[in-house]
């Protein structure tokens, strides 16, 4: 934090300099008028005279001392309320180029194009800081979720290397090798994916297609999970032509039912509705799973937050986040509701546009 003494380290020497230079001619001009003034008095002089000689130049005098005040006066407003101030921003900006985010510039009472500065530059302090807070999270998250499937991959490819070891036990570790391999490799394309979705800020490739049958090919895609779990299903979708990019909504209603069948348990229900109300259309995917409390619902969208009670459960926190960027470049909303050992229901609700 910039605290006041840097701006007293900047005020205190230019006002003492200031007034060393005002007391100097000060100090310099009136003894060396007062003692030509006294040798004239004291030569014999008439003062008639004197008068005569000092009488028209005393207002000069008067006006250099006025103007030279006046100048030293306004030197000093203009260092306190525009130089000194945007020497601590100055100071401040290079301590955040060197890394230091935690740095504020206190708001003087300066003129409100500077106070307004300091304010602009505070909040991008912070934005910056925030922004350094989450690389620092996404990096250590990153670590940590890439970690535990490396770790099974070296220690299962390790125990393979036993001659004694039975037929049974090779296939299962050659087995969880390979599904640690698949989860790094969906982890690696999701953080790709995300990526690239947050640095993307127009939607392209979009064309006119059925967003309802989009959605029931979504469904029949993932038929091998709802019928592990023999889920019911409940679909009702109304015929809607959708002006979009179909490849990122279908990213959308994969992880938005993934999600949903991975919370079910079996013999659960799964539920899809489409419907249309005026120049928006909107989605609702809902279940009958664990459900979620207010705390879930308030970060279940967060990169790398998972919710998994289930070890058997694979998900690495990444389908939600990349779902809600989607529906976001959209120009759409997404809403959850939740009750605990009750269910949740996503819903997305996208602006229709015309081609």
């Amino acid at each position: 934090m910039i605290s006041k003494s840097f701006t007293k380290y900047f005020q205190i020497p230019l006002y003492w300099l200031t007034l060393l230079v005002f007391f100097f001619l000060v100090s310099s001009l009136i003894p060396m008028l007062t003692g030509y003034f006294v040798s004239l008095l004291t030569s014999g002089t008439d003062k008639h005279e004197v008068f005569r000689i000092f009488g028209p130049n005393f207002p000069r005098l008067m006006s250099f001392l006025s103007s030279l005040a006046f100048s030293i006066a306004l030197s000093l407003f203009l260092w306190s309320k525009i130089l000194c101030p945007i020497g601590s921003i100055s100071l401040a900006a290079k301590q955040v180029a060197d890394g230091d985010f935690s740095v504020h510039v206190p708001n003087s009472k300066s003129l409100q194009a500077i106070c307004e500065l300091t304010d602009n530059f505070n909040r991008m302090v912070q934005e910056l800081n925030s922004i350094e807070s989450l690389r620092n999270d996404f990096v250590t998250t990153v670590s940590h979720e890439f970690k535990t499937p490396l770790a099974a991959i070296e220690g299962y490819a390790t125990l393979l290397q036993d001659p004694s070891l039975s037929e049974a036990d090779r296939n299962e570790y050659t087995r969880i090798i390979i599904d640690s391999t698949r989860q790094l490799t969906t982890m690696t394309g999701n953080i790709l994916l995300l990526s690239r979705l947050e640095k993307q800020e127009i939607v392209t490739g979009r064309t006119m297609f059925s967003l309802d049958e989009q959605i029931r090919q979504a469904i029949l895609l993932l038929e091998p999970l709802w019928e592990k779990k023999h889920l019911n299903l409940d679909i009702d979708l109304t015929a809607c032509k959708f002006y979009g990019n179909c490849e990122m909504l279908q990213q959308v209603w994969i992880n938005l039912l993934q999600n949903a069948i991975k919370f079910t348990p079996a013999g659960g229900m799964l539920s899809a509705k489409l419907v249309i109300t005026g120049d928006k259309v909107r989605v609702s995917i809902r279940d009958t799973g664990v459900g979620m409390d207010d705390a879930t619902m308030k970060r279940i969208f967060e990169k790398f937050y998972s919710r998994n009670s289930d070890p058997n459960e694979k998900g690495n926190g990444l389908g939600l986040s990349i779902t809600k960027r989607i529906i976001d470049l959209m120009h759409g909303t997404i809403e959850v509701s939740s009750q605990v050992d009750e269910g949740s229901c996503f819903t997305v609700i996208l602006p229709l546009e015309k081609a």
